[in-house]
């Protein structure tokens, strides 16, 4: 394989590569077999620009010259290349390219791949040379003007109460011929808005109010106050940015240090909506919590070149921020664009410990790379530069004023996000043309004068007529020329499709993924994300110095007025836990450097409750011992209290028969110790419960993008992230149908589902009501009643709920955004 991909780029890079004479060196014969010269009139525009725009300009135009030859204009097609003359104006039969391209020699016939001239063409190139090479002016093989790179704000002109999108639009309705004025009723935009900006279905009485509203302009302040709710805006923001920064929680290259989390730096700036040049800035130029991005996985066994931790870097920087695809031309110079090895070789650099030899198809060149960014009129780097300062001079060119890609990059991704399809497609190929470059212009520069405030951005889209047009089915093939006539019609992504069936049930995931990490989130903006101020105890004083090998057992009693909602335990021990909530399993652990989380509401109840945790020490010296555990406990009525490990605890080292029991009586138990704070050596454990704050504002409820992926969110289009995605399929796949009517991983959603409803106190025919309302937005009709009826007739309270979540889950009217 190595062989023949090399033998074809050797053949491609001798395409027009010429002798040292300008004379081809042909027989009488071969002159006379080659085809004639066509006796009519040749046109430079019809016939022959054609012919070299296919055959010869990937290696002799554009900016590339192999062999030192170009066409890019007819002075320099006419001066030849490193091998002498190509053409002899007047004189095709004593042309070489005739002689190439004509076969004589069917050793050395150009083009070598793809599809020869036939005769007829040969003609025209050689009455083409002979009527003296006939040039329009003009024209030019030359790589074009790039696309989308300038910053530029167009000129709109209208009413001036008219939206600024709707504006632009205007003009291209009309162009188009399109004449839809409808705009789609308030619980379909209120359905549509809810799920783009946080992901979640709208509450009942949250989306009946807005539908009875009649405020003015009360769809943009529905729109603001979404994008207002910080905590939810980032857990459903991270699954887009997670794929797009290939950020996940396990998976391929986590084990070997190549590999890196960034979900503490991502959920806090998503959170604290940071503007997104410093958004990319700290991407680029990382910080401890942001490297991860560029930092690359650290692939096993023999990697080819292009898959280096510096090429990746290069690879994810020029497709995330600037919709540049150079993971072809990492490997040689791209088949699909005009970006060449040494362009892919020169960003990587800015990444590498040491000059990069350029390795073409894992062939060395002997050529040592330059040090440049893909667009080097946007910021100088300085090749001789240490790399942190290479690495800061090419975050300060991405974010440059000068560079007008970065925000139509992301508003495109946005525009896409929302409306189904980017302004640009594909939206990693940001130099193809907008289908409408003023819509592009405007949004890009007016993210960059509201100081690249996403929101902005969002709420611009969202408060659109174009926005807020009924959806329109797309075509599951590419068009020829796309047309805008609406929103296309989208189905939930895998992990608004689980929460959503959470939102049904209630039946939220107790804990994130095991090995999902914050550190960094520094959620400034939050107030109260602080960790119960709890203690670390023992059974015996200076434990954290030393402490005897065994087993320590702790209760804690309190009395509650009512059931919480919510609550949140962060515990650890050294050396290992069990906990346990009036007598049922909480959770165990056995690393004190992890604290665990879990949310426990079903545990406590109203009147006394009892924690119990068996505590050991382990090893066979001494050592130090150590327990903390921190419950904040929320309410219906948003109120909290804290239960923290203390002195108020009672503790014994003797195994007593039914000790964890409630009935127990533990009062001739001595007193736990206080050893010290949180921060108490040789725990430290303030740094790592930094993570615990943030984990205290999910409120209990984890969503599915603080998850690892499952099957069902696999066949839902959820990424393997090992590289970057910027888009999930959105055609419904036989994998899908499977998952959605035959898998085990919805099949037990369902039935957990089903168990959480059964413990409701509402009647069960008012809850399945409720259940259809809050999963369709509207109440049910009476075809509908009939049906919810015959459902839950079912003396098995399981089996109806599970019968009306299996009919509602696998509605279109569910699972798409419409």
């Amino acid at each position: 394989m190595y062989l023949i991909r090399h033998l074809t780029f050797l053949f491609l890079g001798f395409l027009l590569v010429l002798p040292e004479v300008s004379r081809a060196d042909l027989t009488a014969e071969q002159k006379a077999d080659l085809p004639p010269s066509l006796k009519r009139k040749v046109s430079f525009s019809k016939d022959i620009y054609p012919l070299l725009e296919k055959s010869c300009t990937k290696c002799h135009g554009k900016g590339k010259a192999k062999g030192g030859f170009s066409l890019e204009t007819r002075e320099k097609l006419l001066s030849g290349g490193d091998s002498g003359l190509s053409v002899v104006v007047g004189k095709s039969v004593d042309s070489y390219l005739v002689e190439l391209i004509s076969g004589i020699d069917p050793e050395n016939v150009m083009p070598q791949k793809g599809s020869k001239f036939t005769a007829e063409q040969v003609g025209l190139i050689r009455a083409w040379i002979d009527q003296g090479v006939e040039w329009e002016s003009n024209t030019t093989f030359a790589k074009a003007p790039v696309l989308n790179l300038k910053p530029r704000r167009p000129n709109i002109s209208g009413a001036k109460n008219t939206h600024p999108i709707d504006l632009i639009l205007e003009k291209y309705f009309a162009k188009f011929d399109i004449h839809n004025k409808d705009l789609v009723s308030d619980k379909i935009f209120a359905r549509r808005v809810y799920l783009d900006t946080i992901g979640l279905l709208p509450p009942i009485k949250e989306l009946e109010d807005f539908i009875a509203s009649d405020v003015k302009g009360k769809r943009k302040i529905l729109v603001r106050r979404l994008l207002s709710d910080q905590k939810s805006y980032a857990e459903h923001w991270l699954a887009f940015w997670n794929d797009l920064l290939r950020n996940d929680y396990a998976g391929t290259g986590y084990i070997d240090g190549g590999r890196k989390q960034i979900t503490g730096w991502l959920y806090g700036s998503l959170y604290n909506n940071k503007p997104y040049d410093r958004f990319v800035y700290e991407l680029v130029n990382p910080t401890e919590h942001s490297q991860g991005f560029t930092k690359g996985i650290v692939w096993r066994g023999v990697v080819n070149a292009s898959q280096k931790p510096h090429m990746q870097a290069a690879q994810h920087i020029s497709q995330v921020f600037m919709g540049v695809n150079l993971k072809c031309a990492s490997c040689h110079d791209s088949f699909i664009n005009d970006w060449s090895l040494d362009d892919a070789y020169a960003l990587a650099s800015v990444y590498a410990d040491k000059p990069l030899e350029m390795i073409e198809c894992d062939k060395p060149t002997g050529k040592i790379s330059n040090v440049r960014f893909i667009h080097p009129e946007l910021g100088r780097i300085d090749p001789k530069a240490e790399k942190s300062v290479r690495i800061k001079q090419l975050a300060d060119a991405v974010i440059s004023p000068k560079n007008g890609r970065l925000s139509r990059t992301i508003v495109n991704r946005i525009w896409a996000r929302f409306l189904g399809r980017g302004l640009v497609e594909p939206v990693d190929e940001m130099e193809n043309l907008s289908w409408n470059t003023d819509l592009l212009d405007l949004l890009a520069s007016d993210l960059v004068e509201n100081n690249y405030d996403l929101k902005f951005t969002m709420e611009q889209i969202m408060t659109s007529r174009a926005y807020q047009m009924p959806a329109v089915n797309g075509s599951e093939r590419e068009e020829k020329e796309f047309v805008f006539r609406g929103p296309l019609v989208r189905r939930m992504s895998a992990e608004q499709f689980v929460d959503a069936i959470a939102t049904l049930t209630g039946n939220w995931k107790k804990s994130p993924a095991k090995k999902i990490k914050f550190d960094g989130a520094n959620l400034e903006k939050k107030k109260q994300t602080d960790v119960p101020d709890a203690k670390w105890i023992w059974s015996s004083s200076n434990a954290d110095k030393s402490a005897k090998p065994g087993t320590s057992y702790f209760r804690k009693t309190f009395i509650l007025k009512s059931k919480p909602k919510n609550a949140d335990v962060i515990m650890t021990a050294d050396n290992s836990y069990v906990l346990m909530v009036n007598q049922r399993n909480g959770f165990a652990g056995n690393n004190w450097q992890e604290p665990k989380f879990r949310n426990l509401s079903d545990r406590f109840k109203v009147g006394k409750n009892l924690i119990t945790v068996l505590a050991t020490n382990g090893d066979e010296n001494d050592n130090p011992a150590g327990l903390w555990l921190g419950l904040r406990l929320q309410f219906e009525n948003e109120s909290t209290l804290d239960i923290v490990s203390d002195k108020t605890w009672k503790v014994t080292t003797n195994n007593i028969k039914n000790w964890s029991q409630r009935k127990f009586d533990d009062s001739k138990w001595k007193n736990a110790l206080e050893l010290g704070g949180v921060n108490l050596s040789p725990w430290n454990l303030a740094n790592k419960l930094k993570f615990s704050g943030s984990d205290l504002a999910f409120g209990g409820k984890f969503r599915e993008v603080l998850q690892n992926k499952t099957a069902l969110t696999t066949a839902l289009g959820r990424p393997n992230r090992e590289q970057v995605s910027t888009s999930r399929p959105s055609v419904a796949t036989t994998l899908q149908a499977l998952a959605l009517t035959n898998g085990d991983v919805l099949s037990n959603l369902i039935k957990d589902g089903a168990i959480a409803l059964s413990k409701n106190e509402t009647k069960k025919q008012i809850l399945v009501s409720q259940i259809f309302q809050f999963a369709l937005g509207r109440r049910p009709t009476d075809s509908e009643d009939i049906m919810i009826k015959e459902l839950v007739e079912d003396d098995k309270m399981l089996n109806s709920f599970e019968d009306v979540l299996w009919t509602l889950t696998m509605l279109p009217e569910f699972q798409l955004i419409y």
